[in-house]
């Protein structure tokens, strides 16, 4: 498998829940120390990693939470013993996950802090992290998680001790924040998550504590990170009662699964429970949660210790080659045909070449719209690049192709000289017009505009260096919603963020919602092309009103179409409609995207010759 930092980058993973608690709801007298049953029920300890596994885990933790030589002194088992309990626990992991699950080897705190007298120093934990860690580095455990620790100082002990064994292991650090986002002894989260992760944790976050509402308390600092670092989630189910001889957890599955829904957004990359939790909490995460085996998530986020790599941060100073072409020329107008859905593409060719001799600056290329098998958009761009001699744009869907195939096709569009891509997720291939097709979605939007972006900074994905840089212009889509513009316009921040250069928008009609448009997006530093599309009749905008999503066309417009009987009087209204729209909105825009009716490059050449001569 991939490491698990890898594939965090691209979808959300579910952890497991607690396993105490299914430990003592099988009978396991309360008190007993668990780290014990590796040797003592192993059978046992299998089966409760396996219940995680079928409820939708894919990442389980070993059962040797507590199982280091200070926590362990009361039991009368000797140093090879500790390392045997370490050992076996990994590899009872190892066996329920196959090569299909994470393993997290599980280090909990020493149970010292703060340090007293006793004649223990700090470097005495820190050998006995050491002793805790190697056996499950021995095992090859996938990742080391340190967990449920209360004092910062602990904790960086502890992943010390782990980065001198094992310098690239993941290991990911989990604090606890009882009240306000803060330690027990006042440390804020958001500086204990800067601190370890200068420290060598790859990824952190919260565990255990007052439950779900808490953590969130500590989540709402830690989204400061969201966009530099993987964070991690795993609440108790509430506080715990008494009950006769039971502790119990009040916080319902449902409940926790809200919460968590809300830290996903924060940028928890890595959900589970603690105290409390159980498989059926696990269950209800997945099905609420809708984690699926291809969760297109917030796209590839790398480690804040990844990104400072020297070299490797994207210079976003650059626009690309596509758009620096642009410079000190006039009104830019790019006009998008669809590749044929057959082998005769001499029309549009001719339909390229009669669009670049009326003005056009550049010609898009979609990917199988709306998972219609069309012709590769890739080899037709370079042929009318070569051929006419205009400059083409990519659209690159993260529907069709995983990682390998995404990358693989940055580089073929560098190799074939193609300047521009527009990063889009892709329809639904529910959709499509073709038997069996399912849609990879390895990535989304935004994890494709990283993945572009860092080739542009020479490096790929996992980030190894491309011994050389693309230098393509980045584009995104973008969907103004007049009733709410906020959800399209925080995602177009994240693309910003990411590394897009342009925007072209989905089809608008109202010049007030363009130019509402630039106002939103000016700070973004982004070159906004607003979609212009030619209706061609009364039927044509009620289909695209009601059956597009992201297309509104005004109702003032569509009854101006009404008003005509014959298709050929619609068509003429509509485009004095649109000619007003270019007209009123052309002294305020970076450019427009045109887009061609049917593939009718007739209709889109008539509009470039309005916008050249108007």
């Amino acid at each position: 498998m991939r490491s698990i930092l890898e594939t965090i980058r691209e979808r959300v993973l579910l952890g497991d829940g607690a396993l105490g608690t299914y430990f003592y709801d099988k009978g396991i007298a309360l008190g007993t120390n668990t780290d014990l049953l590796n040797l003592q029920e192993p059978e046992l300890v299998l089966s409760a990693h396996q219940e995680y596994i079928r409820a939708g885990s894919q990442v389980i933790e070993t059962n040797t939470f507590g199982a280091n030589r200070f926590k362990l002194a009361a039991q009368p088992i000797s140093q090879n013993e500790i390392k045997e309990i370490n050992l076996q626990g990994a590899l009872l992991a190892k066996k329920a996950a196959g090569n299909t699950v994470y393993v997290a080897g599980s280090i909990g705190p020493s149970g010292l802090y703060p340090l007293t007298g006793d004649n223990i120093t700090a470097d005495d934990v820190s050998l006995s992290f050491q002793e805790h860690a190697s056996p499950l580095l021995e095992a090859e455990v996938d990742l080391l998680i340190l967990e449920t620790f209360s004092y910062l100082e602990e904790l960086l002990t502890a992943i010390h001790a782990c980065r001198r064994l094992a310098p690239d292991i993941p290991i990911i650090a989990q604090m606890v924040f009882p009240a306000k986002g803060l330690t027990v002894d006042g440390r804020d989260a958001l500086s204990c998550a800067d601190s370890a992760i200068d420290a060598g944790a790859n990824v952190f976050g919260s565990n255990c504590g007052r439950g779900v509402k808490a953590m969130l308390a500590a989540f709402e600092k830690l989204a400061a990170l969201k966009d530099q670092v993987p964070l991690s989630a795993f609440p108790n189910a509430g506080l715990p009662e008494v009950v006769g001889d039971r502790t119990v957890y009040s916080a319902q599955p449902a409940y926790m699964a809200a919460g968590l829904s809300e830290m996903i957004k924060l940028g928890a990359r890595l959900v589970g429970g603690c105290c409390g939790t159980t498989p059926a909490h696990i269950h209800e995460f997945k099905q609420v949660l809708r984690l699926k085996k291809r969760f297109a998530a917030r796209g590839a986020i790398e480690s804040k210790a990844s990104l400072e790599r020297p070299g490797e941060r994207p210079e976003t100073a650059q626009k690309g080659a596509f758009l620096e072409g642009l410079q000190d020329t006039a009104l830019p107008v790019i006009v998008e045909l669809d590749p044929p859905v057959h082998l005769n593409i001499g029309t549009i060719i001719e339909g390229a070449k009669a669009l670049k001799e009326c003005g056009a600056s550049a010609i898009s290329l979609a990917e199988h719209p709306l998972a219609i098998l069309r012709a590769d958009n890739l080899s037709l761009a370079h042929i009318i690049k070569e051929e006419v001699g205009i400059e083409t744009i990519l659209h690159l869907t993260c529907r069709d192709k995983n990682v390998l195939g995404l990358q693989a096709q940055i580089m073929a569009a560098h190799f074939l000289g193609i300047n521009a891509i527009l990063a889009i997720t892709g329809d639904p291939a529910s959709a499509s017009d073709q038997p069996g097709v399912t849609g990879v979605f390895d990535l989304d939007s935004i994890g494709l505009v990283r993945t572009i972006s860092r080739f542009n900074a020479g490096f790929n994905l996992a980030g190894r260096s491309m011994q050389g840089r693309t230098h393509i212009s980045i584009g995104v889509a973008f969907s103004y919603r007049p009733s709410n513009p906020t959800m399209q316009l925080r995602k177009l921040e994240k693309k910003a963020a990411a590394g897009a250069h342009f925007v072209m928008t989905q089809p608008m009609f109202d010049p007030d919602h363009i130019e509402k448009t630039m106002e939103l997006t000016q700070k973004l530093g982004l070159m906004i092309f607003p979609g212009i599309f030619p209706l061609i009749s009364a039927r044509n905008a009620e289909f695209l009103h009601n059956e597009v999503p992201g297309i509104s066309v005004p109702a003032h417009i569509r009854k101006r179409l009404w008003e005509f009987d014959k298709a050929a009087d619609q068509r003429k209204a509509a485009m004095e409609i649109t000619q007003k729209l270019i007209s009123e909105i052309k002294e305020f825009v970076h450019g427009m995207y045109v887009i061609s009716p049917l593939n009718k490059w007739e209709v889109a050449k008539a509009l470039v010759e309005f916008i050249r001569t108007s």
